[in-house]
């Protein structure tokens, strides 16, 4: 059974900064991508930054210089390091590995 567990979300100030993990089981975490999206109220689900089994990442432009996702294959983690984080940026968070979704952890930052 695959499961994907995502934490580390909560209230910032906007300036401030969060980490999301992605806790990963029932999957050969690195035969797989990576991916974290987000969906704000009344809009639709987005690609925020992605990672590759090598590594190699892509960020929407709406984060880079800002956020940055990595992995750790030793853990079977994903994380999404996310500074100074801007009101625009309050949405819930999913990780995303094959074909699977987390379920998700609400980002909230005010002005």
């Amino acid at each position: 059974q695959v499961q994907l567990v995502e934490s580390g979300g909560g209230l910032v100030q906007a300036g401030g900064s969060l980490r999301l993990s992605c806790a990963t089981s029932g999957i050969i975490f690195t035969l797989n991508n990576m991916a974290w999206y987000r969906q704000a109220p009344g809009k639709q689900r987005e690609l925020v930054a992605g990672i590759t089994t090598t590594g190699r990442t892509n960020y929407a432009e709406s984060v880079k210089g800002r956020f940055t996702i990595s992995r750790d294959n030793t853990k079977n983690m994903a994380y999404l390091q996310m500074n100074s984080l801007k009101p625009e940026d309050t949405a819930v968070y999913y990780c995303y590995c094959g074909v699977h979704w987390g379920q998700g952890t609400q980002v909230s930052v005010s002005s």
